[in-house]
């Protein structure tokens, strides 16, 4: 055991470097609020400020882009960040009993 052998573990410096290079951002993903008949504008403006920390300005704008389109984009996030932003929608719109409809997909 005295020997002065470095361990490498199965690795050589060469791969490990290639490795690190090879790094990619993540894939983001759009989160979409769908428009309804039943969920008010103030309820829709609410959870873009309080969940997607938009602007109250910002907020009433994609609001209207909602209501007059369909869909409106919420932001672009990581899956992970997308996916619980999407949750905390739901859990929220079913609390308050609404049906409003929040999906996401790849950007």
């Amino acid at each position: 055991m005295g020997s002065d052998q470095e361990f490498t573990f199965g690795l050589d410096h060469d791969s490990q470097v290639k490795d690190q290079s090879e790094l990619r951002p993540p894939q983001m993903y759009r989160v979409i609020l769908h428009n309804d008949h039943y969920t008010t504008m103030e309820f829709v403006i609410d959870v873009l400020v309080n969940i997607f920390h938009k602007s109250a300005s910002e907020a009433t704008c994609i609001t209207l882009d909602i209501h007059r389109s369909g869909c409106g984009l919420c932001g672009i996030y990581s899956y992970d960040i997308a996916r619980t932003k999407v949750s905390q929608v739901h859990r929220l719109a079913r609390a308050q009993e609404f049906p409003l409809k929040c999906t996401f997909e790849e950007a």
